[in-house]
């Protein structure tokens, strides 16, 4: 049998400024630090400084077939 739930919290780099953030339910802007760095985030992906990158689809070399 396995023990008790761990209690500790583990401390992780903020995306934002890369300082220290604590990972728990006790922060509520987690992994972000505060919540300015994640406003900062949210920010940036609002006004599209941040792009997921698409694959152009590939050229058909064939017709389609018949139906």
């Amino acid at each position: 049998m396995s023990g008790p739930a761990s209690t500790s919290s583990r401390t992780v780099r903020c995306p934002g400024c890369g300082g220290a953030s604590e990972f728990s339910a006790a922060n509520p802007d987690r992994p972000f630090c505060s919540e300015r760095c994640k406003m900062g985030d949210f920010g940036a992906w609002a006004s599209e400084s941040y792009r997921v990158g698409v694959e152009p689809p590939a050229e058909d070399t064939e017709p389609p077939p018949p139906h």
